[in-house]
């Protein structure tokens, strides 16, 4: 094992740990705004946005990630006739996929509200809309943090999939080390070990803000 490569190189992995940062953080971010929209429609009497809704959760959840991406990055520009930067077509490829996922994970925490919440509410005046977004959301954040943040974990690793279309994120960033070093192993290692780093500490922070969380209530 020889990492005397770092003195040089060492920027290159820190710069694709930030892009890898900034892709999960915005794909996190919008993943849980459709996941919500998604999720309300999956609850919804509506029989229509319930269709659209399960359609869109399944077809995302059984095709692949990478299959996605390549959609998003060529198909897409053809059918709207506007090339996407490679930036905006990573984020949108993972925040459609996640919020497929997160979808599930709010629908699940909406309905672990206990019915008689959405019913006293409702008995109070409240219409449907502000109980759901003053009262049962609010509880069902709680209850679905934990998830939502294992989420936020898996997004930091799968973002390595979008170097695939030229995102400068830590991965794509490793291969070009491993290519201009001519190692095959130890740019990769380093690149696993900032992966852990990043995973680790985000487990532990919202290890604590969960704690925070429970001593509030």
């Amino acid at each position: 094992m020889n990492f005397s490569f770092l003195s040089k190189y060492y920027m290159f992995f820190i710069n694709g740990a930030k892009f890898t940062i900034i892709l999960a953080f915005f794909t996190v971010l919008f993943g849980v705004l459709l996941g919500l929209l998604l999720a309300l429609m999956r609850i919804s009497k509506s029989k229509v946005l319930n269709l659209i809704a399960t359609a869109y959760v399944e077809f995302i959840r059984g095709t692949p990630l990478m299959v996605q991406i390549f959609i998003i990055y060529y198909a897409l520009p053809d059918l709207i006739g506007v090339n996407l930067p490679e930036m905006v077509s990573a984020v949108l490829a993972l925040s459609i996929n996640s919020g497929a996922y997160v979808a599930e994970v709010i629908r699940a925490g909406i309905q672990a509200v206990d019915k008689g919440q959405m019913e006293a509410s409702r008995s109070l005046g409240m219409p449907y809309g502000m109980a759901m977004r003053y009262i049962i959301i609010p509880q069902a954040i709680k209850n679905i943090l934990p998830a939502l943040g294992n989420e936020f974990i898996t997004v930091i690793k799968e973002s390595s999939v979008v170097s695939v279309i030229g995102i400068k994120e830590l991965m794509y960033n490793a291969d070009t080390v491993r290519g201009n070093t001519f190692r095959a192993f130890e740019p990769l290692i380093i690149a696993a070990l900032m992966y852990f780093v990043m995973t680790f500490t985000l487990s532990k922070l919202m290890g604590r803000f969960e704690r925070r969380l429970k001593n509030r209530d």
